[in-house]
């Protein structure tokens, strides 16, 4: 009996694909419509290399950006939104299309799965952002950059003779020896920065800009 059990357990286990996570996707404006996409342990482990081998936030961004260009590509792939193209003109009427409102909470569903899985070390994700300029309104995903903890900084390494030192004589001066940790480049906790997929056809690196700069109209000139 327990090796029939077993038989089965198997069986059951091959026919599920391992790690494999489902996200609903919304499209044709304003999410009016709503397919899952199924992203496999490949392309998951994938991202997540590229993203763990950012050194820094600014780093980080632009991995994240094509992360999700890449997550795009693949759900283009799953349901219509392969026929997305940047702005909402140049591909009007076309089922898959994409407004500012589908790319916000898609990339903002993204993001959270990512960040979930521990992907991201310099950023947390926001709810989506809004700016309007005249009457015109546009939605965005949001990140913001965090103070990266302590245990993840680079180590310091401690020269040979501190210990030593410390060790044979009350010389606390000695730790004027330890150098200070290594500054992260281009570091600003807090900031906030945009991932905007509106901007790009399917499947391309999303736009990264300060939250900021995006408020004040920034961006490719797309419509």
């Amino acid at each position: 009996m327990r090796k029939v059990f077993a038989l089965l357990l198997a069986l059951f286990s091959a026919a599920v694909p391992a790690q494999e996570v489902r996200v609903p996707v919304c499209f044709n404006y304003s999410c009016a419509a709503t397919e899952t996409v199924a992203f496999d342990a490949g392309v998951l482990e994938q991202a997540r290399g590229q993203l763990l081998a950012a050194s820094d936030p600014a780093t980080e961004r632009a991995v994240l950006a094509a992360v999700v260009g890449r997550l795009y590509r693949e759900a283009g792939v799953q349901t219509p939104v392969g026929a997305d193209r940047a702005g909402n003109y140049f591909d009007q009427g076309v089922d898959g299309r994409m407004d500012c409102i589908d790319h916000s909470t898609n990339t903002t569903r993204f993001l959270k799965l990512i960040e979930a899985r521990g992907m991201l070390r310099f950023h947390r994700v926001l709810e989506p952002a809004r700016r309007t300029r005249f009457v015109l309104q546009h939605f965005s995903a949001v990140v913001e950059e965090v103070e990266l903890p302590v245990s993840l900084r680079p180590a310091v390494v401690v020269p040979d003779h501190v210990p030593l030192m410390l060790a044979l004589c009350d010389c606390a001066e000695v730790l004027d020896d330890v150098p200070a940790p290594a500054p992260i480049p281009d570091s600003r906790p807090g900031e906030r920065f945009v991932i905007d997929s509106w901007f790009v056809d399917n499947g391309e690196a999303a736009i990264v800009l300060s939250l900021a700069d995006w408020l004040d109209g920034d961006g490719p000139n797309v419509q």
